[in-house]
């Protein structure tokens, strides 16, 4: 059996399906009720499943009259994707943080499996060479990594 974050998960994801709309209006306690949870677990869902880095922006208020409403981001333009990825990677990121977000960007298809494969090796292989061969801090590291994504993506974005 599915665990209750994925269930709601999947419950608004169809709702995107269903509506076939860029956002999404909810109430917490609606979602609450319906799912029999307390309102935090709707809280956790949207914190870890409805991210920048998984293609969503989420604005809400809380209170009696509150609401959520998640946006899906779409890229039409090429410009548009290289701003979201200079956001997401930022000024540093770890080799556990790019795997995840390549898998994000797979999942959402901005990359393909190829690409994919393609960067982790190139990245895989220039964090060995920061760890071995050149004196560089695990921070400077991070930070040439950032850059270096940075720069592959943004390659794929405009081809």
């Amino acid at each position: 059996m599915a665990s209750l974050t994925k269930v709601i998960e999947n419950y608004i994801n169809n709702l995107f399906s269903e509506l076939d709309e860029e956002a999404v209006s909810l109430r917490r306690k609606d979602l609450a009720e319906i799912f029999g949870c307390v309102p935090s677990q709707i809280n956790y869902v949207l914190r870890s499943r409805f991210t920048p880095e998984r293609g969503y922006l989420v604005e809400s208020q809380r209170g009696g009259h509150g609401y959520i409403r998640i946006f899906r981001l779409s890229y039409d333009i090429p410009e548009e994707k290289i701003n979201h990825i200079e956001e997401i990677v930022g000024d540093s990121i770890s080799a556990q943080e790019i795997k995840r977000l390549l898998t994000s960007l797979r999942e959402r298809g901005l990359i393909d499996s190829r690409e994919r494969l393609l960067i982790e090796v190139a990245m895989r292989h220039a964090e060995e060479l920061g760890s071995s061969e050149f004196d560089v801090s695990p921070y400077k590291r991070s930070i040439i990594q950032a850059e270096l994504l940075k720069r592959m993506l943004r390659s794929l974005a405009l081809a």
